[in-house]
């Protein structure tokens, strides 16, 4: 049993190795290109090539963590439907190989990889995006959250504000902030807009360049704009600089942990979770998906069409990964525009390629 563990494993990492490394440096090519659009739009000492290498870099580790449940079943269907042509799985199993040994021969390996994407996904994904946004905004431009920012809400002393961050610059500073100030009842009181922004040690922020508009009634009631102009302004807040950069960074590439504290703090304050909790239980179940892939590719080691190439089997396997990707990806969108349950929307995908899996080896393995 130890033999074919052995034999089997180096086989299946040799050839998910492979897959893994061609995908990667296709999807770091096709990064690299649309990055070389930024070189050198700016000064001589600005975004260079050398940065764009670097920043896809930085990319490839979160294509790294897409990239492994497909690779792991590309890489073991191909092994498994090379043992099955080869009649090296025939004489495995006629040795004592089992079909309830198999499969946990193939779920060992399943675990190795799903304790990989996990780290990955945990610790290197979150440390690669905020290199590669340090990259950015050193040498082109800060980090930003889309053309309008990412949105953030805090209440203190009956007052609720809305706070509108543009940009976040690696050295935990701010630009284009806009500051919303609603009373208890919801009326608008007042708004600024601050060119820039830093976090200070005593819970409050510093707004520099601001415009002030407040909008208070005259003594007709007739509501009346004033603004003003204040080179700085503090404003006290719990909003501290780690909320801020996990609003601005893709909730994918956030660690579990963030992704939770920053759920517990858009509940408190009366925002919606949604799509936060369903990126939350992707990630706890996303890489429990190595275990469904083996286990997918362990009927094609039963099967017994010797006319049939290598590669028929491997197109099988590449199709059913993409066609995973595509349904997870399409369970979290409509999740999160129909308001599902976030832990059966990121579970659902895998339930469903498990159930196929499952009912494949029964009837490839079991029954005939």
């Amino acid at each position: 049993m130890n033999t074919a563990r052995r034999m089997v494993y180096r086989e299946a990492l040799a050839a998910i190795g492979f897959a893994t490394l061609a995908f990667l440096a296709l999807f770091f090519f096709f990064d690299l290109v649309d990055e070389l659009r930024w070189v050198n739009q700016s000064s001589a000492d600005g975004y260079q090539l050398v940065h764009a290498l670097a920043y896809s870099a930085t990319l490839s580790v979160a294509t790294l963590y897409d990239l492994i449940p497909i690779t792991v079943l590309i890489g073991s269907v191909f092994v498994m439907a090379r043992l099955a042509t080869t009649s090296e799985f025939t004489v495995l199993r006629t040795s004592g190989l089992g079909p309830w040994r198999a499969l946990r021969m193939m779920l060992g390996l399943g675990l190795m990889f799903a304790l990989l994407t996990y780290a990955i996904g945990d610790f290197l994904v979150p440390l690669a995006d905020r290199v590669g946004q340090s990259i950015r905004s050193a040498h082109a431009r800060p980090a930003g959250f889309g053309k309008t920012g990412a949105w953030l809400k805090d209440r203190q002393e009956g007052r609720s504000f809305a706070v509108n961050v543009g940009a976040f610059l690696p050295d935990a500073g701010m630009r284009r902030l806009r500051l919303i100030e609603f009373d208890a009842s919801g009326r608008l009181l007042a708004t600024n807009e601050a060119q820039s922004a830093r976090f200070d040690a005593d819970e409050a922020w510093t707004l520099q360049d601001v415009v002030r508009t407040e909008f208070n009634p005259d003594s007709t009631g007739e509501p009346r704009a004033l603004q003003s102009r204040l080179s700085e302004l503090r404003w006290p807040t719990t909003l501290s600089a780690e909320m801020v950069s996990v609003a601005l960074v893709r909730p994918e590439r956030m660690p579990i942990v963030d992704l939770f504290q920053f759920m517990r703090h858009l509940d408190a304050n009366g925002q919606s979770s949604q799509r936060y909790a369903i990126e939350f239980w992707r990630k706890v179940f996303y890489p429990l998906s190595c275990l469904v892939m083996v286990v997918l590719a362990l009927p094609f080691a039963y099967l017994h069409f010797r006319n049939s190439g290598i590669s028929t089997f491997v197109f099988i396997g590449v199709l059913s990964g993409i066609s995973f990707f595509l349904l997870n990806d399409m369970f979290g969108h409509f999740g999160n525009l129909r308001n599902w349950w976030p832990w059966l929307t990121a579970a659902a995908p895998g339930l469903i390629y498990s159930l196929l899996s499952l009912s494949a080896f029964g009837w490839l393995v079991l029954r005939r």
